[in-house]
């Protein structure tokens, strides 16, 4: 009787080869889910939720978060490798693989009586060395050199999109991330605004140099489109706001009343006029201004702002407000006394834009940016979702490029130059632990041999040729058009290098972790019911 059924007689565990087994099985169901996605010539799942949404995505990270993964294995390595992307964005459908034929290759020699301690050992090994082939991989790359950061977008939005739409998204991104750079100051993603349309094509997605809102003006008389714009932003309540606590007025006429509504009147007025006060002393002829104010603006207010040509925005996102002012110049202000030109950003274009029921406000033509707008159209909901994930990634993959200032080979090079490497270090390796390092290589190796497959190319051929070319000396990929080894550097494909990086660590201690349960307990005090099988 095992030392668990003698502390409780009817806990459920399941030990040794059979915990090991489960934790295979679990691994190998998960690869085999993601397998088909990996790379530009990877397929596509559809998605079905339980009230009928659709959605159609090969991104590996919205597969593991969208998938109902009732495995406790593989819904560890799941939340892993979404964990990885979450942190450098990209990388997850790689790490499953690798995870994935690590245990495949491990099952042949744990059924020979092979310890798994062995076998982890041999995994940590092979990481330390494969981590030394990374850094010799390793390109320099200038931060602000736009066609390299280029190549890298492309590059991680072609396994995400169509090439056409990926080439002009990978555009889209590293522009992006140009205009929010400040120098000598990390990257902060949030001053790039995501708003979506759902209009037209998904080719007619683009990037603003400025902002929009997703909302317009509230009071019809107001103008829809100015020229030359002054652009105050404001915290500032321009309605009539309750006490806040419950009184009760008595008066003695109806004309105590109705200076008592005068002079609360009066209060949200004289916001107001001080507003229009400065409008009046900035604005030359041909220039507007705009109120976008976080609070509310009443009918009354509103009211007045429209005969003074003057465009008000209420209730602006919060989020939006520190962008205002990083795109358009100016500061966000919280009263309106003392007001001055000083407080004022500055637009060339700013315009509403009806799309059904639906207002959206542009403000574009602004002198130094800080901030920008990615506006996504397509022409139905799925669309927009999928352009939405793959910007995300294309946005991580260039802000790593510029934290790194530098890349590595792509299309498989690095995977098959740390195989041939590995293979050579077996050989210097005393003892059984060489098993895990030629698991490792193996399991490296299975990232080109799927690109070959899901390419439609006769894997065993490719891995042949690229072996022969880096015996050579060459650092080579797999074109997936020819199925011939190419230099990714000179065909700019190039992936990140902390990305490489973090898949090493993860897959090697995650691999290693799995190996080494021995056994399955459920845990907690309460319900019923063993361990589920593989994945569904």
């Amino acid at each position: 009787m095992s030392s668990i059924k003698l502390l409780n007689p009817k806990s459920e565990q399941i030990r040794q080869f059979q915990a090991l087994g489960m934790n295979i099985q679990a691994a190998k169901g998960l690869q085999g889910v993601l397998k088909t996605n990996l790379g530009p010539r990877g397929t596509i799942k559809m998605l079905v939720n339980g009230s009928g949404d659709i959605k159609l995505t090969k991104d590996g990270n919205v597969l593991l978060h969208e998938m109902q993964i009732q495995h406790p294995t593989a819904s560890l390595i799941a939340r892993a490798a979404t964990a990885q992307d979450d942190v450098t964005g990209d990388g997850t459908t790689s790490n499953v693989l690798i995870i994935g034929e690590a245990l495949r290759q491990s099952e042949r020699f744990l059924t020979e009586n092979v310890h798994p301690r062995v076998l982890a050992d041999g995994f940590e090994l092979a990481r330390v060395k494969a981590l030394e082939v990374l850094e010799r991989l390793r390109i320099a790359k200038d931060p602000s050199d736009r066609e390299a950061l280029l190549n890298v977008a492309r590059t991680s939005l072609r396994t995400k999109v169509h090439r056409e739409l990926a080439d002009q998204l990978a555009e889209i991104a590293t522009d992006a991330i140009l205009t929010i750079q400040k120098p000598g100051q990390p990257i902060d993603l949030f001053m790039v605004e995501i708003q979506m349309m759902q209009h037209r094509s998904d080719s007619d997605t683009r990037l603003v140099k400025g902002l929009v809102l997703d909302h317009g003006c509230r009071h019809p008389e107001m103008p829809k489109r100015l020229k030359n714009v002054h652009i105050l932003t404001c915290n500032v309540s321009l309605e009539y706001e309750k006490p806040e606590i419950n009184a009760g007025m008595f008066y003695s006429s109806a004309e105590k009343r109705e200076d008592m509504a005068v002079a609360e009147r009066s209060f949200v007025d004289q916001r107001v006029k001080q507003i229009i006060d400065l409008k009046r002393q900035v604005c030359k002829e041909g220039e507007g201004f705009i109120v976008i104010n976080q609070k509310g603006i009443d009918p009354e207010s509103l009211d007045m702002l429209a005969k003074e040509g003057i465009m008000g925005l209420r209730r602006a996102k919060r989020r939006n407000m520190e962008r205002l002012t990083l795109a358009c110049g100016g500061t966000a202000i919280n009263s309106t006394e003392g007001i001055n030109a000083d407080v004022l950003g500055f637009a060339t274009d700013v315009y509403e834009y009806t799309l059904g029921e639906e207002k959206f406000t542009f403000i574009e033509g602004v002198k130094n940016p800080l901030s920008c707008t990615i506006l996504i159209k397509g022409p139905n909901a799925h669309t927009i979702t999928q352009i939405k994930d793959a910007i995300r990634d294309g946005l991580r993959a260039v802000k790593n490029t510029i934290e790194d200032k530098s890349v590595i080979p792509g299309a498989g090079a690095f995977e098959v130059a740390a195989y041939v490497e590995l293979m050579k270090y077996k050989d210097t390796i005393k003892g059984r632990a060489k098993l895990g390092v030629h698991i490792f290589a193996e399991a490296l190796l299975s990232i080109p041999k799927t690109l070959a497959q899901n390419s439609g190319l006769d894997p065993h051929d490719a891995i042949i040729a690229l072996q022969s070319e880096h015996s050579d000396g060459h650092i080579v990929g797999l074109d997936l058009d020819s199925g011939e080894p190419f230099d990714p550097e000179t065909e700019g494909v190039f992936d990140n290098y902390r990305v490489k990086r973090q898949q090493l660590y993860l897959c090697a201690v995650l691999a290693s972790q799995l190996l080494l349960v021995d056994e399955v307990v459920r845990a907690g005090k309460g319900g019923s019911g063993a361990p589920q099988g593989p994945p569904q």
